[in-house]
């Protein structure tokens, strides 16, 4: 059976745990699809302005209440917040037998509902790969937006139903493999983030009026090349073996953006790597490539891998506060 092949759910009523950026959307794209929002439980005053801009007249109550409220409930808060939250809902007997109990994070699959699940519930981990605003844009752009899919067997076809009412492509994930899913997509998305708005900082720093315009269509080509064609569309001098262009490179970001420096280092050593690898830095070119990539923002030589900072993947759909 393919994906428009699947049988529609039979109308739920939905409430939502969590009025964050990505609740909220979810519950506005199930209500276009005929489903019926009834609760929603917010913290701060952003969640609050969210749940009344997306789904008005709905009202805002204590989480306990919405899950007595709906028969498809969204847990759409912070992963770290995640475990408590389903532990305490099913300690205070607030999870019903059959209830739907979804949550959003990339992080985990259904096990983290485990409690909820032995007190009846049916569990779903259904994870939009998109970053999402806040805001009514969202909803549109759920159209085609794959979804990280993990399911008992048998819901997965309930599973994959919601996702596609709700305009997504489901995509099956393991149990399993849900964290490595998951760092690939913060790997992909927020650090692209994080590089875009440092170029634009070092345009505006060269005298550029206006970076994003500069860099729109160049980083809209390098995208659909990258996605077309992988490793093969790695162009630049790193790939070039142009030794003396990264090092130059290096002292211009030592003397006017210190802070970029590790971040610079650390990608164009992944890069040559990757290029190396794939026949398109030429060995005799690398050598002196590799040189200068093996400082550090110091100058001293680079003690391990290319991992600066030691930070962790971050979640791509830029929660804030207490839900997501």
């Amino acid at each position: 059976m393919n994906a428009t092949q699947q049988p529609r759910p039979a109308r739920l009523t939905v409430g939502v745990v969590g009025a964050g950026r990505v609740g909220p959307a979810l519950a506005a794209a199930l209500q276009l699809a005929g489903h019926r929002p009834v609760a929603v439980s917010g913290v701060s005053d952003a969640s609050r302005r969210r749940a009344a801009a997306l789904l008005p007249d709905v009202p805002l109550v204590p989480p306990a209440q919405v899950l007595a409220l709906a028969d498809l409930v969204l847990l759409t808060v912070p992963d770290d917040a995640l475990p408590g939250l389903v532990e305490g809902l099913a300690a205070t007997g607030a999870v019903r037998p059959g209830q739907l109990l979804v949550h959003t994070s990339g992080r985990y699959g259904t096990a983290v509902l485990d409690p909820a699940r032995r007190a009846g519930a049916l569990p779903l981990a259904l994870h939009p790969a998109m970053t999402f605003t806040g805001t009514a844009v969202d909803v549109q752009r759920l159209a085609g937006c794959s979804f990280g899919v993990t399911a008992p067997e048998e819901l997965r076809l309930a599973a994959e139903a919601l996702v596609i009412e709700m305009g997504g492509e489901p995509e099956w994930i393991a149990e399993e493999a849900r964290p490595l899913y998951h760092a690939a997509l913060a790997l992909g998305a927020n650090h692209l983030v994080t590089l875009v708005a440092q170029a634009m900082e070092l345009l505006r720093k060269a005298g550029v009026e206006h970076p994003d315009r500069m860099l729109g269509p160049l980083l809209g080509a390098a995208l659909d090349n990258a996605l077309r064609s992988g490793d093969a569309a790695l162009t630049g001098p790193v790939a070039r073996g142009d030794a003396g262009t990264v090092a130059a490179h290096v002292a211009e970001l030592r003397k006017h953006a210190p802070g970029t420096v590790a971040g610079y280092l650390a990608m164009a050593r992944t890069t040559a790597d990757r290029a190396l690898a794939h026949g398109l830095l030429k060995p005799e070119l690398a050598e002196d490539l590799l040189g200068v990539l093996a400082e550090t923002g110091d100058g001293a030589a680079a003690p391990g891998g290319p991992d600066p900072d030691g930070q962790g993947p971050e979640d791509p759909h830029g929660s804030q506060g207490g839900d997501r």
